[in-house]
């Protein structure tokens, strides 16, 4: 219920027993949207997001008032207790980290009015987080190309898994870019996965190396749209249905391949997104789990990991560099 102030301001509200504070605020400069449009949006697609984050550990960007957004995998100490959290060692920072398990209405509308804007899952669950559940693709346009150039590497992604025996589903990144979702019945191993995933981006590039490329290194990357072979394991993506941090708040959306052609990204925001036709509504309507097929496997496994080989590219370029500088003193 709502309570108001001397002067008849809204001064916020609780839903499902999480009080609700500063509604009418913009999230953050520029956005041109309120914290309360924010809550009530993810509200209203509470049971579909829900089923997306359920039982996988989870960051979140939040965007506080006079702060630049930040993500943020450590629930923090004031957490409620019935937030559930699963903790994880982290080599990078030598500490554990307890990430929350957004699995029911209360906590989302608790992280909600964290001002808790995008959802980043992990791509498994955390009960069973050596079976992996899905193999992606991340498709990242160049700074300068409009949306028609992902459509063009997307239908190319469609070719490469068709022609692998496979069948994946589309949604819009909410930024510039999409993702191709391919659900795997279990059984692949997540080095499996991976070597899959290097195995249909190198296949996608040879389909038109005008249009795509695998290159981890950005200044290599020619103008094309980056094909991103290393969404796998541990990794996280913009789940669908979560808003992202940028002006009118654009969500992550479904669409069907034959509307990507036309969709507008940016015209699919908290205000808009609700009242738009889902065609992943219907589970019926989205291919069944798949097994990976062998030859895919084997030839991602000759395909060298592109972190590991950038890393020691910009190493290599870092030497060389540093040689033709000495040569010309």
């Amino acid at each position: 219920m709502a309570r108001t102030g001397s002067g008849g301001r809204d001064e916020g509200e609780e839903r499902d027993g999480v009080a609700l504070t500063n509604l009418d605020q913009e999230l953050f400069a520029g956005a041109g949207v309120t914290k309360r449009e924010l809550v009530d949006y993810l509200d209203a697609v509470a049971p579909r997001l829900l089923p997306a984050l359920a039982g996988r550990p989870l960051s979140v960007v939040r965007a506080l008032r006079g702060q630049k957004p930040f993500m943020q995998k450590n629930v923090p100490k004031y957490a409620p207790a019935w937030v559930r959290t699963v903790s994880f060692w982290a080599e990078s920072s030598h500490r554990e980290v307890a990430y929350a398990l957004c699995d029911d209405r209360r906590t989302l509308l608790w992280f909600a009015n964290q001002r808790a804007i995008e959802y980043h899952p992990t791509l498994v669950r955390a009960e069973s987080m050596a079976t992996p559940e899905h193999l992606v693709l991340d498709l990242d346009p160049p700074e300068d190309a409009g949306f028609a150039a992902v459509v063009a590497a997307a239908h190319l992604v469609r070719r490469a898994l068709d022609d692998a025996g496979l069948a994946g589903v589309v949604k819009t990144t909410g930024a510039k870019g999409v993702h191709v979702l391919v659900p795997l019945a279990p059984g692949p191993t997540h080095e499996d996965v991976a070597g899959a995933t290097r195995a249909l981006a190198a296949r996608t590039e040879r389909l038109d190396p005008a249009v795509a490329t695998t290159a981890f290194i950005r200044a290599d990357r020619g103008g094309k749209v980056f094909v991103d072979p290393t969404r796998a394991g541990g990794s996280t993506i913009a789940a669908v249905y979560s808003p992202r941090v940028r002006p009118g708040l654009p969500v992550s959306f479904p669409v069907s391949w034959d509307e990507l052609d036309t969709v507008v990204p940016s015209e699919i925001t908290v205000r808009t997104a609700p009242d738009r036709p889902d065609p992943w509504a219907d589970p019926a309507a989205r291919p069944a789990p798949q097994q990976l097929p062998e030859d895919l496997v084997a030839e991602g496994r000759t395909i060298p990991v592109a972190r590991v080989q950038a890393m020691h590219e910009g190493k290599r370029r870092k030497r060389a560099a540093e040689k033709a500088e000495k040569e010309t003193d």
